[in-house]
């Protein structure tokens, strides 16, 4: 395997099939060139951290993104987040604000989401890079049949997930995910362009009743 592929050993063994293939040889090309041309983001040491930071085996909840923030020293390679010492962008900004609304959980100071990710919710973009300021750059290079492939997976191998679904991108993997097995919450997305549609959804507050009625470990959702 491609010395490339920094990933957690649990994940490394469940995708290895997606790896090998050509789809994914092509995109790791089309890395290589654009690196040679390009800053891109996250830096590879951060592409997969939303699957070292939730190894396959710690897995309650999922939330999925569309892409990396493209901005300098944003993204961190988990949906949402961004680097400690960075300004939270305005969808994550709405998103703390829906969770003091949901559980009177203080807005962070941080829009670091790893403490989240470490408790067992993935934060999976759909596409794991960008090139700097070009926003949905790195779409439709090989990145969505690789997540795809990592949703089906998490469907097929695991059971009890709770799947948090923002808007209508994410959305549309739910095709993916088995309903008799997992559960899916559906809200607008947290961007201010969804004019407030995502407050209210209590999402929060939920994944933590389903999982407590599976007798799994809730979430802490504070960003300490």
């Amino acid at each position: 395997m491609s010395r490339y592929i920094n990933i957690h050993e649990s994940w490394k063994v469940l995708l290895e099939k997606e790896f090998e293939a050509e789809y994914f040889k092509s995109l790791k090309q089309f890395l290589q060139e654009e690196k040679a041309k390009y800053i891109v983001y996250p830096p590879g040491n951060q592409i997969f951290s939303a699957f070292d930071h939730t190894p396959f085996d710690k897995l309650k909840a999922v939330i999925i993104g569309q892409d990396p923030y493209h901005g300098q020293g944003q993204a961190n390679g988990l949906c949402f987040s961004v680097s400690t010492g960075i300004a939270k962008p305005p969808s994550l900004n709405n998103v703390f604000k829906e969770l003091l609304s949901d559980l009177n959980i203080p807005i962070a100071s941080t829009g670091n989401l790893e403490p989240w990710a470490k408790q067992g919710v993935l934060l999976l973009n759909a596409t794991l890079t960008v090139r700097a300021n070009h926003p949905g750059s790195h779409q439709k290079k090989g990145w969505e049949k690789f997540t795809d492939a990592v949703i089906k997976s998490i469907s097929d191998n695991k059971k009890g997930i709770v799947f948090l679904l923002w808007g209508n991108f994410a959305q549309t993997k739910e095709n993916l995910i088995d309903l008799n097995k997992h559960f899916i919450l559906k809200a607008a997305h947290p961007s201010p362009l969804a004019r407030g549609a995502f407050f209210g959804c209590k999402h929060f507050s939920k994944t933590n009743k389903i999982l407590e009625h599976q007798n799994i470990q809730p979430i802490d959702w504070r960003i300490s």
